[in-house]
């Protein structure tokens, strides 16, 4: 089976490796020698693979590549290295792309996926407290006033700057022509 990444062919895939981590936290309690870890579950599953297009094709695959990354969401993956990890969908971390000099309609490429899941939604929301937005909208109105009078503070001054400009020139004449021992 070839790869795909949602309707590409990834032609001439070179190589896949799977990047799987499990996080884990240490805490060492007061008093004791050892410490005790627990386990948070893992990351999500990263894959790396490279490989080269070639032919007439070459650059549309390219192009079509690189607008998939760029549209930053979540596409199908298949390939036989991960079908028994069961990941279905994968975002588009890293992508590099190198045109092969001397070698017309060749394009060498890098994928760094990232396994995407689903964020899961609250099961009772009604337990949040309300307030919360209301809090968050006052801040946000209080930080957006603060910022129309700081602009109105730098506009005002400008019409010191004629006078503070005489003021240094004066000090600085002053300073050359005054009584240095």
């Amino acid at each position: 089976m070839k790869p795909m990444l949602d309707d590409l062919e990834l032609p001439q895939v070179q190589e896949v490796v799977t990047l799987d981590r499990r996080a884990l936290a240490e805490h060492k309690p007061p008093g004791m020698a050892g410490s005790l870890f627990q386990n948070l579950g893992r990351r999500p599953t990263r894959v790396v693979l490279w490989g080269v297009a070639s032919g007439p094709d070459a650059r549309d695959f390219a192009d079509k590549l690189d607008s998939k990354f760029r549209a930053a969401k979540p596409v199908p993956f298949t390939t036989d290295i991960v079908a028994d990890s069961k990941i279905d969908q994968v975002l588009i971390d890293d992508l590099r792309l190198q045109d092969l000099a001397g070698k017309p309609e060749r394009f060498a490429y890098v994928l760094t996926l990232r396994e995407f899941i689903k964020p899961v939604e609250p099961a009772d929301a009604s337990a949040l407290d309300a307030g919360i937005l209301d809090d968050a909208k006052q801040l946000v109105d209080g930080i957006a006033g603060a910022l129309k009078l700081a602009q109105a503070l730098a506009t005002g001054l400008e019409r010191f700057i004629p006078v503070f400009s005489n003021f240094v020139t004066r000090l600085q004449q002053a300073g050359g022509s005054g009584n240095r021992p």
